[in-house]
């Protein structure tokens, strides 16, 4: 902020309490006990300050984290549009094994049919229709074994999804609702963050300046001191003001002590909020950035933008339950090897074997269950657009809010300035009065104080304007 405390001292008080050498002398004085530590510390600024708090905030990076993931899965739900090809392993031991056995009987033996020139049975037909053998070969049972022992199977399998009813690409869309939502997550913990900054910079600017203020008028009472201690050595003045300077003093000595010890209180909540150690040196400007404002809607909020993707995400939740309830057809195709088993003494497998096909899968009756999943889920959509128009008109009236108490805070502004400069104007007038002994000595302490008050006023004022500027911007989605 302006050091007008000092300057307008400079101008229109000190050479008139002191004298136009005494006033330059203490202008050098002040200077040297004022900013020793500004030339000796390093000078943070609020663009600095914000961008380390962006840097190192937890939010923020938990924000960026969630911006990662939810790309991750966009990724992995548009793969549900390509085929998928799996492979699969099986080996087993099983120790089961048996035999089966065939029953033996008599087999015909066939001769030749001198008519035909083919084979025929060698058999009888009876007047019954039975048969009687007239050749015939004895078949006795046979009993063969079988043993399960080791068995291999192996299956590579590819699966096409054709038609799903809408749900991979209502999946998908969700998706990226859902990664939208969390861009502008994160673009609402970035404000957040500057809000929390440009106010606990805003808490430094104005504890250093309010001690500057205290100490500028500290100086002030010390050469009136000094100036009254020389009247009661020569019997001008009375011991009592001398008493009623000194009480003056011991009030602005705590003054100091209390606005740097808010000072260091400042700085060490603003190196919390950068993530650096809390006892980390530095020193703010002497100045509050002006940040230009323009009209703006509320339209531009990252929080609008996340109630209309969270609106739009109901409306693809119904579209996905919907689906649940169609046609789903998939294309598949595999190829399998099987190894194993023993028949007879013989391997019964080892070979390989293909097979492609389309699988329809589609509910015929689910007792309701599909119209009221579908129902409940476009009342969820309803309860969405209610809440998106709700919010909307909160933030619209948080806008409005936000632009009256800068439209105040400019005024108030305005206001200190010009007691300021009736403050000033005053104490030049009561030093006159009481240096030609018009005025008491009180009269000239309380113009000491009223110029102090209206000068930590003004330092009030403008970091009251600067949050408000920052509340603006935030609530019109500019910051």
């Amino acid at each position: 902020m302006k050091k007008m405390n000092i300057q307008t001292t400079k101008h229109s008080i000190l050479p008139s309490l002191f004298g136009e050498g005494q006033g330059e002398r203490l202008l050098i004085i002040l200077f040297l006990l004022l900013f020793p530590a500004v030339l000796s510390a390093q000078t943070l600024t609020l663009a600095q300050a914000r961008q380390l708090a962006l840097e190192t905030n937890k939010d923020v990076a938990k924000s960026n984290l969630t911006l990662e993931q939810l790309d991750y899965e966009v990724k992995a739900y548009k793969s549900n549009y390509y085929p998928r090809i799996n492979l699969l392993l099986a080996d087993f031991y099983s120790s089961a094994k048996g035999d089966v056995t065939i029953s033996g009987g008599q087999l015909p033996i066939y001769v030749m049919n001198p008519t035909t020139g083919s084979y025929v049975p060698n058999v009888t037909v009876n007047s019954d229709g039975s048969y009687t053998l007239n050749q015939y070969a004895l078949f006795p049972d046979q009993s063969i074994e079988y043993k399960v022992n080791n068995v291999f199977m192996g299956t590579l399998y590819l699966q096409q999804p054709l038609y799903m009813g809408g749900k991979i690409s209502a999946g998908y869309r969700m998706a990226q609702l859902g990664q939208q939502m969390a861009q502008e997550n994160t673009r609402l913990s970035n404000q957040q963050t500057l809000v929390a900054i440009d106010e606990a910079y805003a808490q430094a600017v104005k504890a250093k300046e309010l001690a500057e203020v205290a100490k500028a008028y500290k100086q002030l009472l010390d050469e009136l001191q000094r100036n009254v201690q020389s009247a009661v050595n020569h019997g001008m003045k009375t011991r009592n003001d001398l008493l009623k300077v000194q009480v003056k003093l011991n009030e602005a000595e705590l003054s100091i002590q209390k606005a740097d010890n808010a000072y260091r209180l400042a700085r060490m909540n603003l190196n919390h909020l950068m993530g650096r150690p809390l006892d980390t040196q530095f020193d703010v400007a002497d100045e509050l950035p002006a940040e230009s404002v323009n009209d703006a809607a509320a339209s531009t909020r990252p929080e609008t933008a996340i109630l209309q993707h969270k609106a739009d995400l109901a409306a693809e939740q119904v579209k996905l339950q919907q689906s649940e309830y169609l046609p789903h057809v998939a294309l598949f195709a595999g190829l399998s090897y099987a190894n194993g088993g023993e028949f007879g003494g013989e391997r019964l497998m080892n070979d390989f074997s293909g097979a492609v096909g389309v699988m329809l899968k589609m509910p015929v009756f689910t007792f309701g269950e599909s119209t009221n999943k579908i129902r409940a889920a476009k009342a969820k959509q309803k309860i969405a657009l209610l809440e998106q128009e709700d919010l909307d008109e909160q933030m619209q009236l948080e806008l409005s809010q936000a632009k009256n108490n800068l439209e105040e805070a400019d005024t108030e502004v305005r206001l200190m300035q010009n007691s300021l400069q009736q403050t000033e104007e005053n104490l030049r007038l009561t030093r006159k009065q009481y240096e030609v002994g018009f005025e008491p000595l009180s009269e000239l302490l309380d113009a000491q104080a009223l110029w102090q008050e209206a000068s930590a006023n003004l330092v009030n004022a403008k970091c009251q304007q600067f949050l408000a500027k920052t509340k603006y911007l935030k609530a019109a989605g500019q910051l």
